[in-house]
């Protein structure tokens, strides 16, 4: 049997006009489904313990991590039976229409994850393919946006570890709820203050999440990102630093880095992981700002291979990525950064310094271009 064919999305949220508590009801609804489904599902019930995750399948709370069984419709019929209306549970991104008007389950096949809001209530959920999902498939996928849910301001892990939160622990960004769960064990033990991770969901990080770490009582001490070491990782460190920059950081900005096609919940499984976790996020983290320099120049080698192999285009670099050492929080840093640039590109000293005159002479001249066109600057 063939896909159902799935009509387009509606031009507006789903679930508006209804009632948010009934929406809240079907999503914690299925948040039991999918729990008690977990109870007999020994492959994903297998792939969390092989992941390190075990203690989320024995202990419930306060995590409630479940499993969308295969099948078109299994808790569309579910929520049925206990009397939700199909408005309700599209409504609320439980159920999609087909064409012909019939309702199949969003999530089937997957590991689901609960989404909450900032009241603790289950409002989305975040599905990761299931063990032995065919290729093509989508590693993960989240609800769609509802009266109820908005992707882009709400942080998965954020209610779960308020406790954590409230103490002044060191926030982590972090790339799934995997990760979030990962780092959450590490310190499950450790007795002391420590990192807790947060993850935007199945977005980019947007300017509303970075708001709601930089508000974080621990991020006066200072903000971590922990992401996989690959292209999309480094992009994703590079928004970070842009955004939790502004207006200005609240404490340090530090990234912690992994072994190439390694994140945190790859590490917790090693011998030893959860220490081995604990250090890379606090003890062996590094400047933000550095990795976002390394990542730049990274980029430049890899459409220029020979880049730093002459004069020419070793200044090239240098130029290039000057403008960096205007982003640095003090002069000491800003001195360091320039260090760093030497020794990354080969360069002189003297070429660093004439790079970053130039610069700031270009970015006054922009300034004060309006004067010239008649525009009076007072």
């Amino acid at each position: 049997m063939g896909a159902p064919r799935l009509t387009p999305p509606p031009s507006s949220t789903r679930g508006h006009g209804l009632d948010p508590g009934r929406l809240i009801v079907a999503v914690e609804a299925a948040v039991t489904y999918y729990r008690n489904q977990l109870a007999h599902a020994d492959g994903p019930r297998a792939h969390l313990a092989s992941r390190g995750l075990g203690v989320v399948v024995q202990r419930e709370w306060p995590w409630r991590v479940g499993y969308a069984p295969p099948g078109w419709s299994s808790l569309t019929r579910h929520l049925r039976s206990v009397g939700l209306t199909d408005d309700e549970l599209v409504g609320a991104g439980l159920s999609n229409a087909t064409r012909a008007g019939r309702l199949i389950d969003v999530f089937r096949e997957r590991i689901v994850f609960p989404v909450r809001d900032p009241a603790g209530r289950a409002v989305a959920f975040l599905g990761r393919a299931g063990p032995g999902t065919g290729d093509g498939v989508p590693k993960y996928i989240n609800s769609p946006e509802t009266a109820i849910y908005n992707k882009g301001r709400l942080l998965f892990g954020m209610a779960e570890q308020q406790e954590r939160l409230d103490a002044r622990w060191t926030p982590v960004l972090v790339e799934g709820p995997a990760d979030v769960l990962a780092v959450w064990l590490s310190y499950a033990k450790s007795g002391r203050p420590g990192a807790v991770a947060l993850a935007p969901g199945g977005t980019m990080l947007t300017n509303h999440q970075a708001g709601m770490l930089r508000e974080l009582p621990g991020a006066a001490e200072g903000i971590v990102a922990a992401f996989d070491a690959d292209p999309a990782g480094r992009d994703a460190v590079d928004r970070a630093w842009q955004l939790l920059r502004q207006p200005r950081p609240p404490g340090p900005l530090s990234v912690a880095e992994f072994a190439a096609g390694a994140d945190p919940a790859d590490l917790l499984r090693r011998p030893h992981g959860r220490a081995q976790l604990r250090a890379a996020l606090q003890r062996r983290a590094r400047p933000m700002l550095d990795a976002v320099v390394d990542h730049h120049l990274a980029r430049l080698v890899e459409r220029h291979p020979r880049l730093l192999e002459d004069i020419d285009g070793r200044c090239a670099a240098v130029r290039a990525l000057v403008p960096l050492l205007y982003e640095a929080a003090s002069r000491d840093e800003a001195i360091r950064l320039g260090r760093r640039i030497v020794d990354l590109t080969g360069a002189g000293v003297d070429t660093v310094a004439i790079a970053a005159v130039a610069h700031l002479e270009d970015a006054l001249h922009h300034l004060l271009m309006p004067s010239e066109t008649g525009v009076e600057i007072s």
